[in-house]
C-alpha cells in the first residue's frame, strides 16, 4: 500500500469550488474560516492507497471531496471487518484526532478520489473557538456513533437483501455525506467490497430493491427513489 507521506506530497490547496462544498465552513465566522481555507490542502488517492493506517498518528482531520472509501481493520490481528464506507461530502476521523489518538483503522479509496484535510492543530484550534465549529463536530460523532451501530447490526444479518439496504442507507446519510444527494455513484462491485458479498449476490439484491420501488439502478449508480424505506428496510 502506498505510504501516507506520498499523498501529501500530492497535497495543494483547495480550489473555490472545492471549499464550497466543504459543508463545515458556513458555520464559521469570517476570521475563522479564513484561517481554515488557509490550513485546508486536498491530494488525489488512486485506487488501494491508503490515507489513515492502523497505529499511525491522526495528524489531520479528512473529508471526501470526490470518489469512494472504505473503512476497515484489514492490518489487524483479527477477522477482516469492513465497518463502513465514505461517499462524497463526508468528514471523518473527528474522534481520533480529538483525542489524539492512533488509527484503529484503515482508511483506503476503493476509485481514484480526492481527499481534503484540515491539520490536526487547525482542527483543535478550532474546537477551542469556534461555536460553530463545535456544533457541527457534535453533530458528526451522533451520527457516526448511530452509524456504527447500524454497522454492527449489518454484520449480524443473514439477509444479503437487508445487508445491501442498510449499506446503501447509511451512505446516503445526508448529514454525514451531504454531497451525494439522490444519486450514489457506486459499481455493484464497490458495493460487493463494502457489504461483504459476491457481486452476483449485491446484483440480486438490487433487483429486489428496485422492485419495490427503493431504489432505480442508473448507469454507474443507483437514484433513492424511497429514503425512509431504504432506512427501514426490512424492520418488523
Amino acid at each position: 500500500m502506498t505510504t501516507i507521506p506520498l499523498l501529501r506530497q500530492r497535497a495543494r490547496p483547495l480550489t473555490p469550488d472545492e471549499l464550497a462544498a466543504v459543508p463545515w465552513l458556513p458555520a464559521l465566522t469570517p476570521g475563522e474560516r479564513e484561517k481554515a481555507c488557509d490550513d485546508l490542502i486536498v491530494t488525489e488517492t488512486l485506487v488501494g492507497e491508503t490515507i489513515c493506517r492502523i497505529g499511525k498518528p491522526a495528524n489531520y482531520w479528512f473529508g471526501l471531496v470526490d470518489g469512494l472509501l472504505k473503512m476497515s481493520n484489514d492490518d489487524s490481528q483479527g477477522p477482516v471487518i469492513t465497518f463502513t464506507g465514505v461517499a462524497p461530502g463526508g468528514w471523518f476521523g473527528e474522534g481520533t484526532v480529538l483525542k489524539r489518538e492512533v488509527y484503529r483503522y484503515n482508511i483506503q479509496a476503493l476509485r481514484k478520489s480526492r481527499v481534503a484535510g484540515l491539520p490536526a492543530d487547525s482542527f483543535h484550534w478550532l474546537i477551542e473557538h469556534s461555536l460553530g465549529f463545535n456544533r457541527f463536530v457534535m453533530l458528526q460523532l451522533n451520527e457516526r456513533l448511530g452509524q456504527f451501530i447500524a454497522a454492527r447490526e449489518i454484520d449480524r444479518l443473514s439477509n444479503p437483501d437487508l445487508r445491501v439496504a442498510r449499506s446503501l442507507a447509511s451512505l446516503v446519510n445526508p448529514l454525514l455525506y451531504p454531497s451525494v444527494g439522490e444519486v450514489l455513484r457506486i459499481t455493484q462491485q464497490e458495493l460487493a467490497y463494502l457489504v461483504g458479498l459476491s457481486r452476483q449476490r449485491v446484483n440480486e439484491a438490487l433487483a429486489t430493491l428496485e422492485a419495490q420501488g427503493v431504489i432505480r439502478v442508473e448507469y454507474g449508480g443507483l437514484r433513492v427513489l424511497d429514503r425512509m424505506a431504504l432506512r427501514g428496510y426490512g424492520a418488523t
